[in-house]
C-alpha cells in the first residue's frame, strides 16, 4: 500500500503537467472537448482510489491516458445509436489503435490553444475557455477571476466547446501567413488572462491571485511550442518584464507606487534577465508585432536599474511604431507621455491634445491622470485640479484614487 498523500501529490503534479497535453490527445479527433474532460475527470477520480491501494505508477501521465481513453471508448459506445454513429466508431477504431503505446503521448496542446482561439469562439470566452482545458480551471474559479456569474460562465464555456464539436473545429496549427494571423487571437487570449491577474496587484484578491503566473504558465507553454514564433516570445518577454515589478507598485503601507518612482531594486533581476533573453530572441525572428514593441517598451523602463533613467527616447519612438501598428489611442496617449519627459510638458499636453478628439478617452482614467500630471508641471493648477477630479472619479482601485488624491491636495 503506497502513502496515500504520495499519491495525491502525484495526482496534483500530474494535473499541473499534463492536464492539457492529455485533453488536446483524447479530444484531436473526435473535437469533443468536454467529452474528453469528463473521461479525464474519472481516470483522476480512479487514480485517487487506485493508487494509494496499488503504488504510483511508473508513468502517471500514461497511466490516467489509458484509463481516460477507457472512459471515451465506454461514452462513444453508448451513443453509438445515434446519426453519427459511423463517425463515431472510426473514432473508436483510431482509439483502439493507439491503445497499444501510451508510453509516447504527441504534444497537441498547440493545436488546442488554436481550438480554443478560433475566430468561432467569442472572443470574451478564449481566455476562460484556455484556463479550463489546458489548466483544468475549474468553472466557478474562473468565474470569480473575470468577476462573472459561475452560472453564467459555465453556460459559456459550454456553449464554445459545443461549438468546437459542432463546428468540427480541428486542433491543427495553422501554417504560413494563416499561423501568425491566428496566432494573434492566441497570444490576445493569454495577455486577457494576464491582465485579469495585474490588476489585483497585491494577490488580495483570492479570485485573481494566481491568474497572472498561470498566464505566464500559458505563454511559457506557447512559446516552448513556437520557439521561432517572435510574437510568442515577445509576449512572454512583456508579462516577465511586467511581473518582475510586481512587488514595487505598492509601498509598505499599501500606497500605490508609479513606475517612475518605485525603486529598481525592487524589482526581480532575474526574472527581467530572462525577459531580455527572450525579447533578444524575439528580435532575431523574421518581422515583428505588437508584443514584441510592447516587451521593448519594458525594456527601454528597465535600463533604469542600470543607468538611472529610463530611455525615455526609445520609449517615445516605440509607441509611435504601435500606434502606427496598432492605431491604438492608448499607444497616442503613452507617446504622449514619454514626449513629455523628452521635450517637456507643453509638448505632451500638444500631442495629449490630439488624443483627446477620440471619444474613447472621455471616460478612461489614464488619460486624465496624464493630463492632471501634465498640467500640473505646466503650472496650470486649475486645470490639473479639474483634470484630477475627473481621474479619481473614474478609478476603481482604491489605493491608485488615494494617490491622485494626494497628488490633487499637494496642488
Amino acid at each position: 500500500m503506497s502513502d496515500p498523500h504520495e499519491a495525491a501529490r502525484a495526482a496534483e503534479d500530474a494535473a499541473r503537467r499534463s492536464y492539457g497535453k492529455l485533453i488536446a490527445f483524447l479530444a484531436a479527433r473526435s473535437h469533443d472537448v468536454a467529452g474528453a474532460e469528463d473521461a479525464l475527470s474519472e481516470a483522476f477520480a480512479t487514480a485517487l482510489a487506485d493508487w494509494p491501494v496499488n503504488g504510483v505508477p511508473r508513468s502517471p501521465e500514461a497511466w490516467l491516458l489509458t484509463v481516460a481513453r477507457r472512459k471515451v471508448i465506454d461514452a462513444l459506445r453508448q451513443r453509438r445509436h445515434d446519426e453519427a454513429a459511423s463517425e463515431q466508431m472510426l473514432w473508436l477504431a483510431e482509439l483502439a489503435l493507439d491503445d497499444e503505446d501510451d508510453s509516447v503521448i504527441p504534444d497537441r496542446r498547440l493545436g488546442l490553444l488554436f481550438a480554443c482561439a478560433h475566430p468561432g469562439i467569442d472572443a470574451g470566452v478564449r481566455a476562460p475557455l484556455m484556463l479550463q482545458v489546458v489548466l483544468g480551471f475549474d468553472a466557478a474559479t474562473i468565474a470569480s477571476a473575470f468577476l462573472v456569474a459561475p452560472a453564467a460562465m459555465g453556460q459559456r464555456l459550454s456553449r464554445a466547446k459545443a461549438k468546437i464539436r459542432q463546428a468540427g473545429i480541428g486542433f491543427e496549427v495553422p501554417q504560413g501567413e494563416a499561423l501568425s494571423e491566428r496566432l494573434v487571437f492566441v497570444l490576445d487570449a493569454v495577455y486577457a488572462a494576464y491582465s485579469e491577474g495585474w490588476s489585483d496587484p497585491q494577490g488580495a484578491d483570492a479570485r485573481r491571485r494566481n491568474l497572472a503566473d498561470e498566464a505566464i504558465w500559458l505563454g511559457r507553454l506557447t512559446a516552448s511550442l513556437l520557439p521561432d514564433e517572435g510574437e510568442a516570445l515577445g509576449l512572454l518577454s512583456l508579462m516577465l518584464h511586467a511581473h518582475a515589478r510586481r512587488h514595487a507598485r505598492r509601498d509598505a503601507q499599501g500606497q500605490y507606487v508609479p513606475l517612475q518612482e518605485q525603486d529598481p531594486k525592487t524589482w526581480d533581476a532575474a526574472m527581467i534577465d530572462e525577459a531580455e533573453a527572450l525579447l533578444s530572441r524575439a528580435n532575431r525572428c523574421e518581422g515583428s508585432g505588437r508584443y514584441q514593441l510592447e516587451a521593448a517598451v519594458q525594456s527601454a523602463h528597465a535600463v533604469r536599474r542600470l543607468t538611472g533613467r529610463a530611455d525615455w527616447p526609445a520609449i517615445a519612438q516605440l509607441y509611435e511604431a504601435l500606434h502606427t501598428l496598432t492605431d491604438s489611442p492608448v499607444a497616442a496617449l503613452n507617446r504622449a507621455v514619454a514626449l513629455a519627459e523628452v521635450q517637456g510638458p507643453q509638448a505632451g499636453l500638444a500631442a495629449l491634445d490630439v488624443v483627446a478628439a477620440d471619444v474613447r478617452m472621455a471616460d478612461y482614467q489614464p488619460y486624465w491622470a496624464a493630463r492632471a500630471d501634465l498640467l500640473a508641471r505646466s503650472g496650470a493648477v486649475d486645470g490639473a485640479k479639474q483634470a484630477y477630479r475627473r481621474a479619481i472619479g473614474l478609478e476603481s482601485d482604491p489605493a491608485v484614487r488615494h494617490f491622485l488624491q494626494q497628488r490633487a491636495a499637494s496642488l
